[in-house]
């Protein structure tokens, strides 16, 4: 993989300022870490380039979910709640930033995400922070006094923008899930999830590439996967179907300890 993330030319995170896309449509897909390999090779030949920051294309996050204690928002999730939203505190590890994040998924299949910056301290803990419970409460259906953590998801991500900036792909792997309230812990082991964010309008280049090596469109959240794995008390329903797609995906088991 080193070889392959050599050949994409590098972008700064001052050249994305002008693609954020809060306002996007994602498209998700699942693979593994031997078709991402060549996913990328066929990436640099079409002149994608990739996000640096602190010398390295392949970055860690740190994310921390919130939700009420009967799990409303993944319930909302699992019953294919048309309007629906999700609440986390997420780090950037190298560059020690973190942001608390409000994400709205629409009913047009439009998702809108606003962010206020928090101290990396505060992840799992904003109780404190005026402005970002006043953020939390204007932004989000929730008051702070109905969340708490529910898990954090650390994983490594490469982001790619093509050549004429219409569109951003994140490729998450490494994916490692610990739920507070359980105390359980799951891996993805290779897996690979890739999504494609865009404003709806342009062409994708890259899902044509992504189906050159037969890699399809799903329906995927970490979180939603990520509670199914770690809390057998959760009513998960369908997301059962996605930890075995996951599975057969890698051709392995994965295991909660």
């Amino acid at each position: 993989m080193r070889e392959a993330l050599h050949n994409l030319l590098p972008i700064t995170l001052e050249e994305m300022d002008s693609i954020k896309l809060m306002n996007r449509v994602d498209t998700k897909y699942l693979t593994d870490e031997a078709t991402l390999v060549k996913v990328l090779e066929d990436s640099a030949a079409a002149g994608y380039r990739a996000l640096v920051t602190g010398g390295s294309m392949v970055i860690p996050y740190n994310s921390i979910y919130y939700d009420t204690k009967g799990l409303r928002m993944f319930l909302d999730h699992r019953n294919q709640k048309l309007n629906r939203q999700k609440v986390r505190t997420r780090e950037y590890v190298n560059s020690g930033i973190a942001y608390l994040e409000i994400k709205r998924k629409k009913n047009n299949g439009r998702v809108k995400k606003k962010r206020i910056q928090i101290p990396p301290g505060e992840m799992t803990d904003f109780s404190t922070d005026g402005d970002a419970v006043s953020f939390l409460e204007r932004q989000s259906d929730f008051t702070l006094s109905r969340l708490s953590p529910v898990l954090s998801t650390e994983f490594d991500r490469i982001t790619l923008v093509n050549p004429s900036k219409t569109e951003r792909i994140t490729i998450d792997k490494r994916l490692e899930f610990n739920n507070f309230r359980t105390g359980k812990r799951a891996s993805l082991l290779d897996t690979v999830i890739i999504e494609i964010k865009q404003d709806g309008r342009a062409a994708s280049q890259m899902k044509g590439i992504l189906l050159d090596h037969r890699v399809k469109p799903v329906r995927v959240s970490k979180y939603c996967v990520a509670v199914t794995l770690t809390d057998s008390s959760a009513r998960s329903g369908r997301f059962k179907e996605k930890v075995r797609a996951i599975e057969k995906t890698i051709n392995k088991k994965i295991t909660v300890i």
